[in-house]
């Protein structure tokens, strides 16, 4: 037998090592060409095969604080072709042109056009119900897109605030376009497959994209307050037919905007239906006047804060009018508020005595304050399109310019500005930037993925000072001008404006913004209101005239809505032969009827109910109510 050496095997040994080694090898070359080059290849011919419907995401919701739904959606589905898969398009296109009421050319043009998938533009966003008439035709190449459209439930109802989305449902203005990326979600699709021919290859599965919905918006905005708000500004354009309105309500606290208002208005489904000036303008944040009377708030918190005057004990005489560096300025009331104190200097409204605060203050003082409070710059609210109004240069500002700005002539100012400004006066001199988007939310877990919180920019004033603008700005309502604002049961503080409007660098004749700014409760305000009206007709064009009741008339009632207490220690009104005496109810239960007659004189009754003694009564004893009003009385055993 022949004997083989080692050398020999170890050589076999090797050269079959190195054999295996490249049978592997390319083994592994060829698996890895086909899991990674033939899978390229698959998913780039499957790529090639399919054809995408569409699934819109369903835009995020917008909430009041409450959770209720001020801009939601709407199915509306939209109609697609597939035009490869359609082998008669005349007949086809007869036949979706009478479902759809559209020309037959029309649609034709759409089925014979030469690309993979095509939208008819004129069947977008149409109703369940034609959606499922289209469907029922099973007309092959034709598809239905899941689409939806904004629907604002409540019409105008904080239009300019919410804004509108477009067709595309992109936000184009408002709310809607300032947190557009959170609102819009993420679009999905059905995928399906077909061969070159259009045909659909049976043998390979859709593939289903779901779209990832937007998130939930919720505001600060109280809709008890809004609805309020709504409905005297609704009262206010029909009897004095202005030029416009603008309403604002604020937590001073905070910063939250409670309802914000403006008139004319829009409904934003139907916003292409009046002039762009009119949508495209919220105007409680862009436009931008002379304030008038109400900017009076910041002279004083600064006066009082600067301890240049003491408003009870020193005295100022007005004449009607005083001379500034060669100018007269009057004083609204021509025969003057003669010799007063401080105190009523700010009760009468008397541009004199503010003339002279100003000059205690100088302009330094006076314009560094009005800065202070946020004027000349805008607020930052969440809102797009706000404006920063205009101040005088400082080095422009002379006697005549510092006493007029005291009393609110010369300077421009935004309504926002005024809130957040006289919100600081009065919450202890904080000054909060104004938001309206409380936190967005995911729908489906109902996590908050963002929240605003409060965010107090500066400290404009001591609490010590917040406390007498609050006490004089009290009197102001029940004794000064504002009287028209009191409320029966709340403290109320506020100050009136009337401001002539400027054309082409000159004041109109008769032609006045009239505004009031009012708060509650006085001691501690949980709400600010400010109502500007433009040009009222038929009337006195006044604030304490025109304005004041309005806003008396919102803060009585939003401070119900927000469940405010009444209370007995306001300050007494001051009234004339002109209002109505106010008496507390007296308490009418256990009298007999034969009592009843004998006491009540100044009130009507309104009995119900059987029997000999009264068992209730409304309203309850106590409550302050206008001589000659009604009292519910219930008679029982």
């Amino acid at each position: 037998m022949k004997r083989v050496s080692n050398v020999t095997v170890r050589k076999r040994l090797v050269i079959a090592f190195i054999v295996g080694i490249l049978i592997f090898t390319i083994i592994d070359i060829r698996l890895g060409y086909v899991q990674f080059f033939m899978d390229k290849l698959t998913v780039g011919a499957k790529d090639s095969w399919s054809r995408n419907v569409p699934f819109e995401p369903e835009r995020g919701k917008i909430l009041d604080k409450n959770g209720v739904e001020l801009a939601t959606n709407q199915s509306a589905p939209t109609v697609f072709v597939i035009p490869k898969q359609i082998t008669n398009p005349a007949e086809a296109a007869e036949k979706l042109a009478s479902s759809l009421n559209i020309s037959k050319e029309k649609i034709y043009k759409y089925m014979t056009q030469n690309s993979s998938i095509v939208r008819i533009n004129e069947a977008r966003k149409i109703s369940y119900d034609k959606a499922k008439e289209i469907e029922d035709l099973n007309m092959k190449g034709v598809y239905i897109g899941e689409d939806s459209r904004r629907y604002y439930p409540f019409d105008s109802y904080l239009s300019h605030v919410l804004g509108f989305a477009g067709v595309d449902n992109q936000g184009l203005m408002g709310l809607e376009l300032y947190y557009d990326k959170e609102l819009s979600g993420e679009q999905g699709s059905v995928k399906f497959y077909s061969d070159a021919k259009g045909k659909r290859m049976p043998n390979m599965a859709d593939d289903y994209q779901p779209p990832v919905d937007g998130l939930d918006l919720t505001l600060t905005i109280d809709t008890k307050i809004q609805t309020i708000i709504e409905r005297e500004l609704d009262i206010t354009q029909a009897t004095y037919k202005p030029d416009g309105i603008i309403a604002i309500a604020m937590n001073p606290q905070n910063g939250e905007i409670l309802a914000m208002s403006s008139r004319p208005t829009f409904d934003p489904d139907n916003f292409k239906n009046v002039p762009q000036e009119i949508f495209n303008r919220n105007l409680p944040i862009w436009s931008s006047y002379e304030p008038g009377s109400t900017f009076k708030i910041v002279t004083l918190a600064a006066v009082l804060e600067e301890d240049k005057v003491n408003l009870t004990k020193e005295q100022f005489h007005d004449p009607g009018h005083i001379e500034v560096s060669g100018s007269t300025l009057h004083c609204w009331k021509r025969e003057g508020h003669g010799t007063q104190t401080f105190f009523e200097v700010v009760q009468n409204s008397c541009n004199p005595g503010f003339v002279e605060l100003g000059e205690r203050l100088g302009k330094e003082t006076l314009f560094q304050y009005i800065k202070n409070f946020g004027f000349g710059q805008k607020t930052g609210i969440d809102l797009h399109g706000e404006g920063k109004g205009i101040l005088f240069d400082l080095d422009r500002v002379g006697p005549v310019e510092l006493a007029t700005t005291a009393f609110g002539q010369g300077v421009s100012v935004t309504p926002i500005q005024q809130v957040a400004a006289v919100s600081a006066a009065v919450n202890g001199g904080t000054l909060y930037q104004p938001y309206v988007a409380k936190e967005l939310v995911d729908p489906e877990t109902g996590e908050v993925v963002m929240r605003n919180t409060p965010t107090a920019k500066k400290k404009v004033i001591s609490e010590e000072t917040s406390k007498q603008v609050r006490e004089a700005l009290e009197s102001v309502v029940a004794q000064g001008t504002g009287k028209k604002a009191f409320v029966e049961g709340y403290r109320v503080g506020g100050k009136t404006g009337t401001a002539q409007k400027v054309k082409d660098g000159r004041y109109m004749e008769n032609n006045h913004i009239v505004s009031f700014m009012g708060f509650a409760p006085a001691d501690d305000p949980e709400i600010v209101v400010y109502l500007a009206v433009d040009n009222p007709k038929g009337t006195i064009q006044f604030g304490g005239q025109v304005a004041a009741p309005i806003v008396g008339n919102i803060i009585k009632d939003s401070l119900s809505a927000l469940g405010v207490k009444k209370r007995k220690d306001q300050i007494e009104k001051e009234t004339t032969w002109l209002d109505t005496p106010m008496v507390e109810t007296p308490n009418l239960v256990g009298l007999s009827r034969k009592e009843l007659k004998e006491q009540l004189v100044n009130f009507k009754l309104d009995i119900s109910g059987e029997g000999n003694k009264v068992v209730s009564q409304a309203p309850d004893p106590g409550v302050k109510i206008a001589e000659g009003s009604t009292i519910r009385i219930l008679i029982g055993e």
